[in-house]
């Protein structure tokens, strides 16, 4: 299996020529990319905040020592920034940033997935264009003799390369849309439980915690 595998990316190159190896490279560092990018959500926690939001409603509720306990209990990338909420100074653009910067780990290598999503079919369509003015070369020099199936071939092979691209580009732009949506949904996650941690309802958290004494 490995072995016709192996035959058939050869012909493929071998057909195909520098386009489809350019090609054959990108989707190695794109497939590579994106391994490392489920690797590293897998290791930050990203859409796994059960604790964080059980420490959250608590903060709400008016019981800042369950939610401290809550808190130090998850093993999110948020943690450290929520945490700051919960100690103070609650300084609302502070924790804005420190929350974007860890976004900000999170979505590097996002551009070259577009990068690889937008130009693969471009690097493909490069390479018809190359192959079909090879296929009207060789219609050319034939002159007179003019033989179909020398026409035909040329335009199969050149159409690889398109093929190729689309190949690379389709699942590309998949995983960077479902990676996309997994930071706008951590981002929602973040703000809201800011919000909340920093304006807790009714003022339970603050009146619990000494500093608002109830009339």
């Amino acid at each position: 299996m490995i072995g016709r595998l192996r035959e058939a990316l050869a012909q493929a190159v071998e057909l195909g020529g520098p386009v489809v190896v350019i090609l054959l490279a990108v989707s190695v560092a794109s497939a590579a990319v994106v391994l490392y990018k489920l690797w590293q959500f897998a290791a930050s926690g990203v859409g796994r905040h059960g604790e964080i939001a059980r420490a959250v409603a608590a903060w709400d509720a008016g019981d800042p020592d369950r939610a401290r306990r809550e808190l130090s209990a998850a093993r999110s990338y948020l943690r450290p920034v929520l945490g700051l909420a919960l100690d103070g100074p609650r300084d609302a653009a502070r924790l804005e940033a420190e929350a974007e910067a860890g976004f900000a780990r999170l979505e590097r290598g996002f551009r070259f997935l577009d990068t690889v999503a937008q130009l693969a079919p471009l690097l493909g369509l490069f390479g018809t264009v190359l192959g079909m003015i090879s296929a009207f070369q060789a219609l050319q020099d034939a002159g007179a003799q003019v033989d179909p199936s020398v026409l035909a071939g040329g335009i199969w092979v050149a159409l690889l390369t398109t093929a190729a691209g689309l190949a690379v580009a389709m699942p590309t732009a998949a995983c960077l849309s479902w990676l996309e949506a997994r930071i706008e949904a951590e981002r929602v996650f973040a703000e809201r439980a800011l919000r909340v941690l920093l304006a807790p309802r009714a003022g339970a958290v603050r009146e619990a915690e000494g500093h608002v004494r109830p009339a």
